[in-house]
């Protein structure tokens, strides 16, 4: 791999990390601040079974750890990995949200897009 295309690798790889972690840093520090705004994104039955806002705190707490394990650079390819399914699994969980999820599916191909990239 010449000079260039490292240089040009390591930029991608940078970028999407941190497009996809302040992502994930936002909705964390979000869900925190206002749960009761966020808790109409979680699936029904989730809902019946746990208390909500206990579920969106715990969530957060997962999205600022993907955030920081996507900045730390380690083992990227599987941070892109996990946070693909993770936002998969939330526009599947919300598909009557669409007007707002639409993005999640844009940044599902953007953490896809580390995946394979880390990989080459």
């Amino acid at each position: 791999m010449n000079t260039n295309h490292q240089k040009n690798h390591l930029i991608t790889s940078w970028l999407l990390r941190i497009g996809l972690a302040v992502v994930f840093i936002y909705a964390a520090v979000a869900s925190l601040q206002h749960p009761l705004e966020w808790i109409g994104f979680l699936p029904t039955f989730i809902r019946n079974v746990l208390p909500g806002t206990s579920v969106i705190k715990v969530f957060a707490v997962y999205e600022a750890a993907l955030a920081g394990w996507l900045l730390s650079g380690k083992y990227a390819r599987f941070a892109g990995l996990l946070s693909a399914a993770t936002l998969t699994g939330i526009v599947i969980a919300n598909p009557t949200q669409l007007i707002t999820t639409f993005r999640d599916i844009g940044l599902v191909f953007m953490a896809l897009a580390l995946f394979f990239a880390e990989n080459s």
